[in-house]
């Protein structure tokens, strides 16, 4: 009875040891000891050994900027197949621009001289010094400085493009101004250059180019006062010539060349060809009277392009544009004259071609003196100029009469629409059926005519 009682009221029982090997639960009895332990008790035979796992290939981590620690060649693999690619397309540009530069360089050496002999100035730089300059180092010193820049040949050729470069002259009696474009080979582009040539072998009509100097003189042609208004003034305006002339258009081409300028200028396409027993047997005359070039065709020119040989292309006199004219404005004369020479190489002097360069320099002088014909000698080339000019305005008018007809349809189209849309539906049924009556009467009597 005393047990059941002793149950009942929870009696203490004595605390029970941990049993052993019971690692669900921590023996928090003993503190532990406040000293650190001891440095000698790890020891490396001691030690557990550490996972079996392979470091054959592997390097250690360091830091971040020790390239050359935490990567190899192998990483590279990429970049050394590219690499080399991308040096030998940058060294090939570079040669190609400076190959390009130095030819066309040599082209403005040689010419620069009969350049700067026959005009006032040469390149895109005058020869006039600035206000700062002569401020800083006073006038004669400033005048010179700028006088040796305007002769510098790197002013007076200007690159618009690795394969074309250009110049500019002004400043001459008949001439408004020179342009002059160099146009060279595509050496910073091989593949470029490649796939120009195959086409040209396989296209006739679009043939491989060539390295060429293209040269267009613009002509005064009496508008001096417009183009250049402080020429010819005061004393010196009664000593100034008249310079117009007769407006034709006259050619002498390499025979190579004549298929393609023909079909692809429209001023020649006005011409009529004809071999020279004076010229060269690879050469033929493009005109439009007989008497033009039997003027024009000098012994002098005649012995420049002998001399030029193959390296002459064409020599153009034309008042008429290179495209067909589209509007009546196209068709205002704008005499110029053209020259067309193939480049020689870097080391070869332009003795050949320089006769026939400075011979289309002083060519606006001998038109000037000599390109007025008999009446009878432009008669045909007036009248060529004139049905051309009555085509255009013909489909000028057309084209206007069609914008007047489709101008009065819509306005009868608004008309009839509003006074529909004032009617009642019995009124658009009675209206409808007239206009449907009145169109099958105007259909029977087409009909009819046509019959």
């Amino acid at each position: 009875m005393a047990d059941f009682v002793k149950g009942l009221f929870g009696s203490q029982q004595p605390a029970q040891a941990p049993v052993a090997g019971d690692d669900d639960f921590a023996d928090f009895a003993g503190a532990p000891s406040p000293e650190p332990a001891s440095l000698d008790a790890f020891t490396t035979d001691s030690a557990q050994p550490s996972s079996a796992t392979s470091t054959v290939g592997q390097v250690p981590y360091t830091k971040w900027y020790r390239v050359w620690e935490r990567t190899t060649l192998d990483d590279f693999k990429t970049e050394m197949y590219i690499l080399p690619f991308i040096i030998l397309v940058v060294a090939v540009h570079l040669w190609g621009t400076s190959k390009n530069r130095k030819k066309a360089t040599h082209w403005m050496k040689s010419h620069a001289p009969v350049l700067q002999q026959e005009f006032a100035q040469v390149g895109y730089i005058r020869p006039q010094a600035s206000v700062d300059d002569v401020s800083a180092m006073g006038l004669m010193q400033a005048t010179e400085k700028a006088k040796k820049d305007a002769v510098s040949v790197e002013n007076m050729l200007r690159e618009k493009k690795a394969g074309e470069y250009m110049t500019y002259a002004t400043g001459r009696q008949n001439i408004a101004f020179i342009d002059f474009k160099v146009t060279l080979a595509k050496r910073y582009n091989p593949l470029m250059r490649l796939g120009e040539s195959l086409v040209g072998l396989f296209f006739e009509s679009m043939p491989a180019p060539e390295e060429r100097m293209e040269a267009t003189s613009y002509v005064f042609d009496g508008r001096e006062a417009l183009i250049a208004p402080g020429f010819g003034k005061g004393e010196e305006k009664k000593s100034v010539p008249k310079s117009t002339f007769d407006g034709f258009v006259w050619a002498v081409v390499h025979k190579d060349l004549m298929k393609r300028l023909r079909e692809d200028r429209y001023d020649l396409s006005l011409t009529t060809t004809k071999d020279h027993a004076k010229l060269p047997v690879w050469t033929t005359v493009m005109s439009e009277n007989a008497e033009i070039t039997d003027t024009l065709l000098t012994p002098e020119l005649i012995k420049a392009i002998t001399e030029a040989g193959d390296r002459f292309e064409a020599l153009v006199v034309s008042d008429q544009p290179m495209d067909q004219p589209k509007k009546l404005d196209d068709t205002v004369p704008k005499k110029r004259i053209s020259l067309s020479l193939k480049l020689l190489p870097s080391t070869t002097p332009y003795t050949p071609t320089l006769p026939l360069f400075s011979y289309f320099i002083r060519m606006p002088d001998q038109l000037v003196s000599v390109g007025r014909f008999r009446p009878e000698a432009m008669r045909r080339i007036k009248q060529t100029r004139e049905e051309q000019i009555a085509k255009i305005r013909k489909l000028d008018d057309d084209e206007k009469a069609e914008e007047r007809k489709l101008k009065g349809d819509k306005e009868k189209k608004e008309k009839r629409d509003q006074m529909l849309g004032r009617m009642t539906a019995e009124e658009q049924r009675k209206y409808l059926e007239k206009e449907r009556e009145r169109e099958g009467k105007r259909r029977e009597k087409k009909k009819t005519v046509k019959a």
